[in-house]
């Protein structure tokens, strides 16, 4: 087995009322992953599931920002020319990703 970064294994014993509630308090954070969840409330004592529709919204630009930065190159490779509305489109669309980028920093900083 390959060496591994959490050599150290802790087992406890819970009732099935107990492990009913860690079931449920882990479904209303979305995770199926019991160990990970008990690490993080054994390491910090609570577990912080952020949902920003705004995080969504800008991975969604990124992605359309990737697929036209990467039409772009091919067209430059084929063409060996550069057109200014390309230009205007993917400048454009870094604006929105950093307007996206700037409201989740307004959120998240209103969390602490």
């Amino acid at each position: 087995m390959a060496k591994r970064k959490r050599d150290m294994q802790l087992n406890f014993r819970v009732s099935a009322e107990e492990l009913a509630v860690i079931e449920q308090k882990m479904s209303q954070f979305g995770t199926s992953n019991r160990e990970a969840y008990l690490r993080k409330m054994a390491l910090d004592g609570y577990v912080v599931k952020l949902e920003l529709p705004e995080l969504k919204e800008l991975v969604s630009l990124m992605r359309r920002s990737s697929n036209n930065l990467n039409q772009l190159t091919r067209k430059v490779h084929e063409t060996g020319r550069v057109y200014d509305a390309d230009l205007e489109d993917i400048s454009q669309r870094q604006e929105q990703l950093w307007e996206g980028v700037e409201e989740i920093i307004t959120q998240l900083s209103k969390l602490l």
